[in-house]
Order: C-alpha cells, then structure tokens, then sequence
C-alpha cells in the first residue's frame, strides 16, 4: 500500500478526528480510505445513470399498470417461497415482461 501525505487546515484535521472517534473508524487513513470508496461509487452510479439516459427507450412503459403487475408477481413469487423455498426462485428478467401500453 502507497502511502500520501495530506496538508489539512486546522478545522478540517479537527472535523476528521471527530468523525473518525463518532463512526468508530480505526484511523484517519480508514476514514479516507472510506470517503475516496463512496466518492468511486457515486462516480460509478453516475456512469450508469448517465449511460442509461443516453439509450434508447426500450418499449416498456413504466405506467401504473406495468408495476401493478410487478407487485402481482412479487407476491406471487414471495408466496411461491414460502410455501416451498425448496422450488422457488428469483425472478429472472425473463420474468419482466412490458405490459405494452403507453
């Protein structure tokens, strides 16, 4: 592991040390090495959301009717497990089918 050095002004070295004794963070290195991990995240999430954005609409209508019928099928499938978790499954997207409408 690299290591860095980091200039910080009082404050900030302050506001860092009480973070790190309220999160219950083992160091200031842990409480930044956590911070730079959900910053990789948030960055990663854009990307998607973005990318998602950017494509073309698939034909499925997000409309009352589509998740009416994806309730149906969660219950459906959460009953299926409990009444026998030996058999049941996941919903796979094959199971999403559009409703169609628009």
């Amino acid at each position: 592991m690299s290591t860095m050095n980091v200039s910080l002004p009082d404050s900030m070295k302050k506001f860092v040390d009480e973070q790190v004794a309220q999160k219950g963070y083992g160091s200031c290195s842990e409480y930044v090495r956590d911070l730079i991990r959900k910053e990789q995240d948030r960055e990663k999430m854009r990307a998607l959301l973005l990318e998602g954005a950017a494509s073309p609409l698939s034909g499925v209508v997000a409309d009352q009717a589509y998740f009416d019928g994806l309730r149906a099928r969660i219950r459906q499938w959460a009953g299926a497990d409990s009444a026998s978790s030996a058999t049941a499954r996941e919903p796979t997207p094959a199971d999403r089918k559009p409703t169609g409408r628009r």
